[in-house]
């Protein structure tokens, strides 16, 4: 049975998810700091834990995928409210997820891109940022450039929960306080005209 955390109150568990080059990580830390909580970014501790080498590079997914899923477990039970960001498709997101389900009050944003946008982003921070070395954006560029199409065949999360879709290709569409007003709680509205209030890298 599922332990609740104190005084029954369940925390807010709001999931940033999305394909490659979505804008996913920036989206996340905009919401966290908008709503004042925590972010668990699965791309930013994969790299602590390589830098840590907590883990062989051959099992450093596995490693990470187990660590962001306790800690995400752990912070909703000490009652925490928090932001979780991840590139995972449905296969890997609803299994960590659905046991979560009875701690707390879950809410999806799914972001989309145009893969050609996505495509640009993962060339340059793959080029800028040297701590990127440790995931496999030079492989996904090597799938684009063969023809396959993993921003377009990402597949979203499969959860009964409340899901608002924001485009991240220029900009945020719905902007920033209407992503954080469906956080609080507010219900799901249809994304309007395209809104340039948010980074586009």
């Amino acid at each position: 049975m599922t332990r609740l955390p104190t005084a029954n109150r369940r925390p807010n568990l709001l999931v940033v998810s999305g394909p490659p080059g979505a804008g996913k990580t920036t989206l996340a830390h905009a919401l966290a700091d908008a709503l004042g909580r925590p972010a668990v970014c699965r791309d930013e501790l994969k790299e602590r834990m390589a830098a840590a080498r907590e883990a062989p590079a051959e099992d450093l997914d596995r490693r990470t995928l187990a660590e962001f899923f306790r800690t995400i477990d752990e912070r909703l039970r000490a009652g925490t409210d928090l932001v979780a960001e991840a590139a995972f498709q449905d296969r890997l997101w609803r299994p960590g997820l659905a046991p979560l389900a009875g701690l707390a009050e879950l809410r999806i944003v799914r972001c989309t891109v145009d893969p050609e946008a996505a495509r640009g982003r993962i060339a340059r921070r793959a080029t800028e940022e040297p701590g990127r070395a440790v995931h496999a954006d030079r492989e996904l560029l090597r799938r684009i450039a063969r023809g396959e199409r993993p921003i377009e065949s990402w597949v979203p999360i499969a959860l009964d929960a409340p899901c608002l879709v924001v485009d991240t290709t220029r900009g945020w569409n719905p902007p920033l306080e209407r992503i954080t007003a469906f956080a609080a709680g507010a219900a799901a509205e249809p994304a309007g005209r395209a809104v340039n209030h948010g980074p586009s890298v």
